[in-house]
């Protein structure tokens, strides 16, 4: 691990139990690392906003039975050649499929297939996670 800084923060004594609380919940050893979690969090999300290249993960949920459904998903992945890294896909019952595709590209062009996938109809739940290349984290 780098160099470690120790800080002193400001908190209401409400705000304080939340924290306290939300570390406990969350089963970290202790607050550092909650918080450093919490930063990076903030981080990812600050480079969303930015033109750098991007990991994310979009989750589908869809009725294969939807007339060329399963077609068009393919197709608009091909759109997005070279940014489609990985696809999982399961087959939650006779009707439902899930699918996982992992992709890397700027966040707008991510952002552009999960929206052009979420728009396709008997597609039941898109869901986009935002993800990192870790540059940012690392520097």
């Amino acid at each position: 691990m780098s160099d470690l800084v120790r800080f002193t923060i400001s908190i209401e004594k409400s705000l304080f139990h939340k924290l306290e609380k939300s570390v406990t919940a969350s089963r970290y050893r202790n607050r550092s690392e909650f918080i450093r979690d919490l930063i990076r969090d903030h981080l990812v999300d600050q480079e969303w906003q930015t033109d750098k290249p991007l990991l994310g993960t979009i989750t589908l949920l869809y009725d294969h039975h939807a007339h060329g459904l399963s077609e068009r998903l393919t197709h608009a992945q091909h759109h997005f050649i070279g940014k489609v890294l990985a696809t999982t896909h399961v087959h939650l019952d006779e009707h439902l499929c899930a699918e996982m595709i992992m992709v890397r590209g700027r966040g707008r062009q991510i952002q552009a297939l999960a929206d052009r996938m979420r728009r396709e109809k008997g597609v039941l739940h898109a869901k986009l996670t935002t993800g990192t290349t870790g540059r940012a984290l690392a520097s």
